[in-house]
């Protein structure tokens, strides 16, 4: 693939990022944070968004695609965050409740999707913090060029 073929997709796929959204679904809230100045869901995002909504119904679903604080193209969608509040969480431990996360996305996790942070919380432990945590920034590279073992 040339350059400027390279270049044309990139902004494309830039123009298709979502860059902040809320809105309500039946008396739940969604929010959608992006790092792109456009107003549009990608569909990776779509997709993780439809997918966690039918498998959890979740009182509160918040997800941030964070790909562009990677070493990734502009416009990329494969670094996610999300927090999923479901009453479905009640009573399982959290990596029962992250296999539901995995289980619900798992074509997306073994294709586009290279990183998802998972908050899977309970309504109870919602309301006691009600914040979607923040990811620390990319090293960018690989062991390879940072010289890491």
């Amino acid at each position: 693939m040339g350059a400027a073929v390279a270049k044309t997709e990139c902004k494309l796929m830039l123009s298709g990022q979502l860059v902040g959204s809320l809105f309500s679904m039946a008396g739940r809230v969604c929010v959608s944070r992006g790092s792109a100045r456009s107003g549009a869901i990608g569909p990776v995002e779509a997709a993780i968004r439809t997918k966690l909504e039918q498998a959890l119904n979740p009182e509160v679903l918040e997800l941030r695609n964070e790909s562009g604080g990677h070493a990734v193209p502009p416009g990329s969608e494969t670094h996610f965050r999300v927090a999923v509040v479901s009453s479905r969480f009640e009573g399982l431990s959290p990596l029962q409740r992250h296999r539901l996360v995995h289980a619900a996305l798992s074509e997306e996790l073994a294709g586009p999707v290279h990183a998802l942070a998972i908050q899977a919380r309970t309504p109870a432990q919602w309301r006691e913090n009600p914040q979607l945590d923040t990811s620390p920034p990319c090293l960018g590279g690989s062991k390879k060029t940072r010289g890491t073992p």
